[in-house]
């Protein structure tokens, strides 16, 4: 079996609000839309926000919106995207920005539909943690 896309699918209620936050905030290209669909683009990841009320989504789960989700943004220079989206856009901090011994200099802020989003660069682990990575570190 070849797989040829994966992707994450938000399932909201309100499409238009959710498809833009990623625009204005993390430069997503909207490449379809319609009001209760909307692909994203950002190089070569994709993400797709859908109305959780559509018939496409089972019907035993269409009265529910995703929730319990991270989506990690793995990014070059947290420090400058902590200063952008938390500085100036003034998005929520969930986590405030921190080191961690496992390797990760990151933070955590949320979309409008309270899935959490870790913006995450990767910085040499701790001594400890370093035993634990199988393959060289960046």
């Amino acid at each position: 079996m070849k797989v040829t896309g994966f992707y994450p699918v938000i399932l909201t209620d309100d499409v238009c609000q959710t498809a833009d936050f990623f625009v204005r905030n993390f430069q997503f290209e909207v490449v379809f839309e319609i009001d209760w669909y909307v692909s994203l683009k950002l190089n070569s990841f994709e993400l797709a926000i859908l109305h959780h009320r559509h018939n496409t989504v089972p019907s035993q789960i269409r009265h529910q919106h995703t929730n319990s989700l991270i989506l990690n943004f793995e990014v070059e220079d947290v420090d400058t995207f902590y200063d952008r989206l938390i500085r100036d856009s003034h998005l929520p901090i969930v986590l405030d920005l921190r080191d961690e011994d496992f390797g990760k200099r990151h933070f955590i802020t949320s979309d409008p539909n309270g899935i959490l989003i870790d913006v995450i660069q990767e910085i040499l682990p701790s001594d400890e943690f370093q035993k634990h990575f199988n393959g060289s570190i960046s």
